[in-house]
């Protein structure tokens, strides 16, 4: 079974909490036993808060991805579902790698131990061996600048130095992912900077990187990708500039309409920001269907890098659809984009009206790719929202080049005519 691209997957992913509905009185045994006694049935609790009304996001291996919406549209119950503090009430979950967390502020450290007794316990529930979290005890002590305070009880620690102890830990236990949620907001100038380069670092080392933020500026400059999340629904994934724009101008309609900001999971209908460019719910450009054939269209199960293909994506829509944009990406197994095109930037003209079923085809005439483990990604992208899907295929050649791709090229070795030495002329005597 081949192993999934992405770090995280989550499909149809649902969150509720049962809530109190009375309050909570002084009760004694022999109470409680005349109350069953008598056949009487006291409701400790009823009804829901949906917090996720089914969460459906894949995230990338490599990528650094940011989550974006307003309070309460339940940002943090996804990351503590992510990194396991929580457990969905329904929908499929799939976490590919080791996750370390930044969360609430000095979650995991017991008050009364040491920072360095917590350095060990955090590492070890982490995943690492005691001799691992031994091994790099000093460049974490180091990292959080807590000098002689590390041998201290945690509880006598101030906010930033909570915090500098947990960043240290979360980021020099080697975590294939890591999740952040505002921590970095905490904490002087000097450690902000310093903090902000060791996450540039995980970036470089291509580690995954989620990050929940209320900072729109570092969304649009730092990460790859970005999520926003409203009424417990994700309403857009994609370019964080694109994303940020939408939930700008959602915000502002909200504001200008007086529309109360009201935490999405107690109200009827999820509490959701007015649509902006019919933002949310199903994308009216749907891809039903993506595969990689030959060019009549068969089944391609040996490819070269000189294959002939056909990126074939069927695809649904509802209604008259505006700014229409089919994209493609062939992608490395690590999800770094080796060849992204577009409609739009290739300015393809599309028909006004999209078929309420149809097929994009994009010709190859050459794969070009050099063997390996590569991802096709295709989406459809709408002013109403996108709908993506991926196919994963392997090249495979008898040459053992190296690289990625294979350029058009053919070898001539000829012979050169070696240049003749002008005769020199003397100078004539009488």
């Amino acid at each position: 079974m081949q192993e999934s691209i992405d770090a995280i997957v989550l499909r149809d992913v649902v969150k509720s909490f049962r809530k109190r509905t009375i309050r909570g009185e002084y009760t004694t045994f022999k109470s409680e036993l005349l109350r069953w006694l008598r056949g009487e049935r006291k409701p400790r609790e009823a009804g829901l808060i949906t917090a996720l009304r089914g969460i459906n996001l894949n995230i990338p291996r490599g990528k650094t991805v940011a989550i974006i919406g307003r309070n309460g549209s339940g940002k943090s119950t996804l990351l503590k579902l992510i990194t396991g503090i929580y457990a969905p009430t329904s929908g499929v979950m799939e976490i590919n790698g080791r996750i370390s967390a930044l969360l609430d502020l000095g979650a995991g450290f017991h008050p009364d131990f040491s920072g360095r007794e917590n350095i060990l316990i955090n590492g070890i529930i982490l995943g690492m061996s005691r001799a691992e979290v031994r091994a790099r005890m000093d460049e974490i002590i180091a990292f959080s600048e807590l000098g002689e305070f590390i041998d201290e009880p945690v509880r006598t620690y101030s906010s930033g130095m909570y915090m500098r102890l947990a960043f240290a830990v979360a980021t020099h236990v080697d975590p294939d992912i890591l999740i952040v949620d505002e921590i970095l907001a905490v904490g002087d100038e000097h450690f902000s900077k310093k903090s902000l380069a060791k996450m540039k670092e995980f970036k470089r080392q291509g580690k995954t990187i989620v990050l929940v933020t209320h900072d729109l500026n570092t969304v649009e400059q730092w990460c790859d990708l970005a999520a926003w999340i409203d009424g417990g629904y994700i309403r857009r994934v994609g370019r964080p500039s694109d994303v940020v724009t939408e939930y700008k101008q959602a915000i502002a309609l909200a504001e200008a309409q007086d529309v109360a900001f009201t935490p999405p999971a107690l109200t009827e209908g999820g509490g959701a920001l007015p649509e902006v460019f019919g933002v949310g719910g199903e994308a009216p450009v749907r891809i039903s269907g993506l595969r990689l054939t030959d060019t009549a269209g068969g089944e391609c199960p040996h490819l070269s890098p000189e294959t002939a293909v056909e990126v074939r994506a069927d695809f649904s829509a509802q209604g008259r659809c505006e700014d229409v944009e089919f994209e493609v990406a062939l992608q490395a197994a690590d999800g770094k984009t080796l060849y992204e095109t577009s409609t739009r930037v290739e300015s393809v003209a599309l028909p006004d009206e999209l078929p309420a079923s149809g097929r994009m085809r994009l010709v190859l005439e050459r794969l070009g790719l050099l063997a390996g483990s590569y991802v096709l990604q295709v989406t459809a992208r709408t002013r109403g929202g996108e709908s993506t899907e991926r196919c994963p295929f392997v090249v495979n050649s008898s040459v053992a080049e190296r690289g990625v791709f294979r350029p058009v090229h053919h070898w001539v070795v000829e012979s050169v005519p070696v240049p003749v030495a002008p005769a020199l002329v003397g100078n004539s005597h009488p």
